[in-house]
């Protein structure tokens, strides 16, 4: 992305400051959790797949104080409407539409699995751009579950706490999501990308610093705004779920790249075809990618991102005219590799280029 991005510690002042006008007080304290790019391993990670993201320079801030009263207070910097009060014991999936689900989806998940939280005043801000497929409301989630957890001592391991948010994402707000986001927004390191199995949820840390090779990551925001709460990616969700069901499997992860087409002989739907190839193609490169980052490859890893976007675009089906055009830009421009990045139908391309 080109412009610059507002640094961590003045996002935190500003939310500190604005925090206090609007409840009379200093926070106790303030918390950050970034965005995340996708390296490669798309709709992978709610068939028990692998992915490969890694943290932005892009944060949400949250400034929060702990309440005893039961009263969830939040507020926005990014949206306009002032302060929305809501009461713990009355939070329930599906009531909250607004901005206001992520957070209060938070709280809710963390009290539905025995956590007790008494209630909070919460102010936030986000440079994630929202929409762009860069996990803006996976950072939102995480970064009030950090918050939660430190103010109400509730002792909760990162791998934990990913998943109480992500059962916000899925139950609360209703976007049928997988593990990553929220796991990448928790568990990312500076100068790595993350290597994580969502079977099982092993993680392991991959050295991934470009700068110190000659190469840039672009992250290009189509500004096509996209939603994971639509209809269109619950239905890829349920596609994949029937092709494990027709080839008898838990889940797609456990279809192996070798016995790929002879899977596919056994479904006679070509839409669910299409789905069960992408996503035992892209384990596949995820596997990839990680030998080659780890023998310090990483030049070649660009024509595997290719490969993943034609997967995207021509199997999966969720690009759009916008990324399409991107990706094809910058092919013709001389970039090492480029592919669309998230859940698609808009959002955002990356794009690998040498530095200078």
């Amino acid at each position: 992305m080109t412009e610059a991005v507002e640094a961590p510690e003045a996002a935190a002042e500003a939310v500190a400051r604005r925090f206090a006008e609007l409840y009379g007080a200093a926070p106790a304290g303030v918390w950050a959790a970034p965005g995340r790019v996708n390296l490669i391993g798309e709709h992978t990670d709610y068939n028990d797949g692998f992915v490969m993201p890694f943290a932005l320079p892009h944060v949400a801030v949250a400034a929060v104080s702990p309440r005893e009263d039961g009263v969830l207070r939040l507020s926005s910097a990014d949206v306009p409407g002032g302060v929305v009060e809501r009461r713990v014991d009355e939070l329930l999936p599906g009531s909250d539409k607004r901005w206001t689900a992520y957070p209060a989806g938070v709280v809710w998940a963390l009290d539905d699995a025995g956590h007790r939280v008494t209630g909070a005043d919460v102010h936030l801000a986000s440079t994630v751009p929202s929409g762009a497929g860069l996990s803006s409301s996976a950072a939102l989630e995480v970064v009030i579950a950090l918050a939660l957890d430190d103010l109400f001592g509730l002792g909760l391991d990162r791998a934990l706490l990913a998943r109480l948010c992500q059962r916000a994402e899925n139950e609360y707000v209703g976007a049928p999501t997988g593990i990553m986001d929220q796991t990448a927004s928790a568990c990312c390191e500076a100068g790595h990308a993350l290597f994580l199995d969502t079977r099982d949820g092993t993680r392991r840390q991959i050295p991934f610093d470009l700068a110190a090779e000659g190469m840039r990551l672009l992250v290009v925001d189509t500004q096509v705004k996209h939603s994971h709460s639509g209809g269109e990616y619950g239905k890829r969700r349920a596609g994949c779920e029937r092709g494990a069901e027709l080839l008898g499997v838990r889940a797609l992860r456990d279809i192996p790249y070798a016995d790929l087409d002879e899977a596919l002989v056994r479904i006679d739907d070509e839409e669910i075809r299409r789905l069960v190839r992408h996503v035992v193609t892209e384990d596949e490169r995820v596997e990839r990618v990680v030998g080659l980052l780890s023998a310090g490859d990483t030049r070649a890893i660009g024509p595997v991102l290719t490969e993943g976007h034609a997967s995207l675009r021509d199997d999966f089906r969720v690009s759009a005219p916008e990324l399409d055009a991107v990706v094809d830009a910058a092919l013709s421009a001389g970039a090492l590799g480029a592919r669309m990045t998230g859940g698609g139908f808009g959002g955002s391309a990356i794009v690998l280029v040498d530095d200078g």
